[in-house]
This record gives C-alpha cells, sequence and structure tokens, in this order.
C-alpha cells in the first residue's frame, strides 16, 4: 500500500485529465495570487527602489565574480539551509516542511501527469517519495504549531487559537498533508476515504487559493532579499544605514569627539544586548 500510486487508484473514479487540470489551476492561482500580493503591497517596487537607492551609497563597486560567490552563499545559506534561523529548532522545522513540501508538490506532479493510470506504472520511490514529503510536511508543520508557534509564556498564544490570515498559509499546509496522508492509508474503504479526499482537496485548494492574503508569496522574495542584503554590506551602502565602529579607535574618537566626552577614552563595553539570551522563539 505504502508504494502504491493512490492518484492512479483515483483515476478510476476521476478523470486523469481532470486531475491535471486541478494541478493546472492550482498553479495559475499561486501566479495570480503572487502577482496581486506584489502590485497590493507593492513590494516589487519597494524591493527595485530600495535597491536602486543603495546601489547611490555603495563606496565600492561589485565584480561580476562577487556578485557570483555573494549568490552563491545565498543559496546556500539562506535557501538550502535556511541559516537566518539562529533558533535550531526552528531552523529544522522549517527545512522539515521547506524539504517535505517541494518533494510533495513535484511527486504530485510527476504521478499525476507521468503515471496517471495502472496503465502506466510508476516506479515505487515516486508513491514512496510523496508520502515521505507529506510526512516530512506533518512532522515540521506540527512541530511548528504545538512547540515553536504555541509560546503561552511570552506571548499567551494557545495551540487553537488562530490569528485569522495569517495563520492561513501553515493551517491549509498541515490540512493537506494530513489528509493526503490519511486518504492514500484509507484506499478501498468507502465514504471515510471519500471524506479524507474531499478534506485533502479542501485545504489544498486553501492553501494555494489564498496566497493573496498568506504568507504564501514571501518565500519568492525572502532569497533576494538575502541576497540584497549580501551585496549592500559588501559594497558599504549598508542598506542606507550608519556604519558599525569600534568606539574605543582613537580616528573613531577624533570624528566623533563627544564619545570621549560622554563615555571616556575607553568606552565601556555595552554587553551582549539581544543575544545575552539563546533564540527560543521566533
Amino acid at each position: 500500500m505504502i508504494a502504491s500510486n493512490p492518484f492512479a487508484e483515483l483515476a478510476v473514479v476521476i478523470p486523469p485529465a481532470a486531475m491535471q487540470v486541478y494541478v493546472l489551476l492550482m498553479l495559475l492561482l499561486v501566479v495570480a495570487g503572487t502577482i496581486l500580493d506584489m502590485r497590493h503591497k507593492k513590494s516589487a517596487q519597494y524591493f527595485f527602489e530600495n535597491a536602486r537607492k543603495a546601489k547611490k551609497n555603495a563606496t565600492r563597486t561589485l565584480s561580476a565574480g562577487e556578485k557570483s560567490t555573494l549568490a552563491l552563499k545565498t543559496v546556500t545559506k539562506e535557501v538550502l539551509t535556511s541559516g537566518e534561523f539562529h533558533n535550531p529548532k526552528r531552523r529544522i522545522s522549517h527545512l522539515l516542511t521547506m524539504y517535505g513540501f517541494i518533494i510533495f508538490v513535484v511527486t504530485t506532479a510527476i504521478l499525476i501527469f507521468a503515471y496517471p493510470t495502472f496503465s502506466d506504472p510508476a516506479p515505487h520511490i515516486l508513491p514512496l517519495l510523496w508520502r515521505l514529503g507529506a510526512a516530512m510536511l506533518c512532522l515540521g508543520g506540527y512541530w511548528f504549531w504545538f512547540s515553536i508557534r504555541v509560546d503561552v509564556a511570552s506571548e499567551g498564544v494557545k495551540w487553537y487559537r488562530l490569528n485569522g490570515r495569517g495563520d492561513l498559509f501553515i493551517v491549509g499546509l498541515l490540512g493537506m498533508a494530513t489528509f493526503a496522508l490519511l486518504w492514500s492509508f484509507t484506499m478501498g474503504m468507502g465514504a471515510l476515504n471519500l471524506l479524507f479526499f474531499a478534506l485533502f482537496i479542501t485545504f489544498s485548494t486553501l492553501l494555494f487559493g489564498s496566497v493573496y492574503w498568506s504568507k504564501f508569496a514571501h518565500m519568492f522574495f525572502k532569497p533576494a532579499a538575502a541576497f540584497q542584503k549580501r551585496v549592500t554590506k559588501a559594497d558599504g551602502s549598508r542598506e542606507n544605514m550608519p556604519a558599525v565602529y569600534d568606539l574605543s579607535d582613537p580616528e573613531v574618537q577624533v570624528r566623533f569627539p563627544d564619545i570621549p566626552t560622554y563615555m571616556g577614552a575607553k568606552p565601556p563595553h555595552m554587553g551582549l544586548g539581544i543575544k545575552r539570551e539563546t533564540p527560543n522563539h521566533f
């Protein structure tokens, strides 16, 4: 059962063409929702205007090789390994959810378009990967929901409390993965299997159809923003923020004479600040 193609069994009831149309429709909803989100929030406009302003304040011009290196670092850290999360639990949860989603979506498309019926038997590895992706989604998603998102001590957020549009993405994601697994494991159980399939489709539609209102679209801007941040540090523009100086440096004290006046010749170390405590939340 675990290595069987659930969509081939579904093809006995629903034509493969209808399943393929549904997948394409979900893709169109993601594209349309992302474009509408960009227009409403003016995310792309802000990004390019901010990059243009930062370029004017740059103290040096980066070569193509330097930009390629920064792009590679962005891909390896922010994209592939989610290195921006300093909380290890949050990072592992995010990686499980991200890679689970990718595996689940890709194998779904392959099974529906390349192996839609029993006459086109799918390699056993594909249904296994499909279920593995859904399981990873559930593990990472429920870990986030019950252990990381729920923070009664500091925020008073309880597990059953929904944050309106802010939770559309994770609710749709968890519902899709959970009922996909339940549907695939209850094949041949009649009404119960039909119920799980209906819920699987409902939450899938909620996930991909609510891109305009959910946090889905941010995943497309996140890598670009991370790359731009690295560029601003490398070219000296620093996102139009002042430089971080060593207050004990004599040259800095000459440039800013108020430092020794108010803080002495050897300014005290102000401590770790927000980094004093190991991050336990977001």
